[in-house]
């Protein structure tokens, strides 16, 4: 079966020294400390280390091999993101990412899909970069949780869902910058506590703002199986009926009429939870996605999916289906 991974993370091997490029300070810096590892840096302090799995396009394609996965879905690491920066800065790396992955797709089109990276504290910036992203190959754009003050039902966000829509580009919604973060300093809390949450917020803000109601050829995936999402969708509903007063302000529809209008990867490590995944929202909205190459990620792509008792149209719905749909491509595309 053919195997499409939506949710992997790339950066570019060398970054510009964008704090002298820019004149202030808050962004990645690489350093090289020792061969196939560098160390991802914020002002001198340490963030992250990554290995050359994380750039190297040929050492992806080798361990793609070896776990039988025909393609990856491209898309930032989402702290280069820069929601915060300036928003002519946004635009300029925004443009360098959004470069580099389409050099990969071109060199690598059977193997690799791009979603590039907007500027979306400048909506009016974001949409010329999403024309863009969309002109130079890519097929959509991953985007924050919310973006700085603004969660997903801003106005100031509407013309850009609204170009995508009009684009026909895919959106993948990725958790950063967690809710509550300065509370849970210890024991990794802001990835285990904050980002499901996060996503969580995401979806709700879309649903209650009325974007999937305005927008309803729109293509959203979200994260991490939805995040908290799908085991609070009973809590969320009641609340609806309950306090319309304060759930429907911007949206009369109940939350529930959503969940075949949007897609949700299968990032959530247990067979129960993924089965309930497929029975809420049906196995043509659960795409394969395994968070490549960080360990919080499924570190044997796939293998979930694979192990579940379903049909073998499920499953290749799962693995390669929903994604292709998703990103409004044919299977055809990647078969010799």
């Amino acid at each position: 079966m053919l195997k499409i991974d939506i949710h992997t993370h790339i950066i570019p091997e060398h970054l510009p020294d964008l704090k002298g490029k820019y004149g202030y300070g808050g962004f990645i810096s690489l350093d090289h400390h020792k061969p196939c590892c560098a160390k991802m840096m914020i002002d001198g302090k340490f963030f992250r280390e990554i290995q050359d799995n994380c750039w190297d396009a040929d050492v992806r394609m080798k361990e793609c091999s070896h776990h039988h996965v025909d393609v990856q879905v491209l898309s930032t690491i989402p702290v280069m993101f820069s929601y915060w920066a300036k928003a002519e800065h946004a635009l300029d790396l925004s443009m360098f990412l959004n470069d580099h992955l389409a050099d990969i797709i071109h060199r690598y089109p059977k193997r690799f899909i791009g979603l590039g990276t907007l500027p979306l504290q400048s909506p009016e910036l974001a949409v010329k970069e999403l024309e863009r992203c969309m002109k130079i190959g890519l097929k959509g754009v991953q985007i924050g949780s919310h973006v700085n003050e603004w969660n997903l039902n801003a106005p100031e966000l509407f013309p850009v869902f609204q170009a995508a829509q009009e684009l026909g580009a895919a959106i993948f919604v990725h958790p950063w910058e967690m809710m509550g973060k300065e509370k849970m300093p210890k024991y990794w809390l802001p990835w285990l506590v904050g980002m499901p949450a996060e996503t969580s917020l995401a979806i709700c803000s879309m649903i209650f703002g009325g974007v999937f109601e305005r927008l309803p050829d729109l293509r959203v995936a979200f994260a991490h199986g939805g995040g908290s999402f799908p085991a609070t969708i009973g809590r969320i509903e009641h609340g609806f009926h309950v306090r319309p007063d304060l759930v429907a302000v911007d949206n009369p529809e109940n939350p529930r009429k959503y969940l075949k209008q949007f897609y949700l990867d299968s990032l959530v490590h247990d067979p129960l939870m993924l089965d309930v995944l497929v029975k809420l929202m049906g196995a043509n909205r659960i795409a394969l996605g395994t968070d490549y190459p960080f360990p919080l990620g499924e570190l044997e792509p796939g293998k979930l999916i694979e192990s579940m008792p379903y049909d073998a149209q499920t499953k290749e719905r799962l693995l390669s289906g929903t994604a292709l749909e998703w990103l409004n491509m044919e299977k055809a595309q990647f078969i010799s």
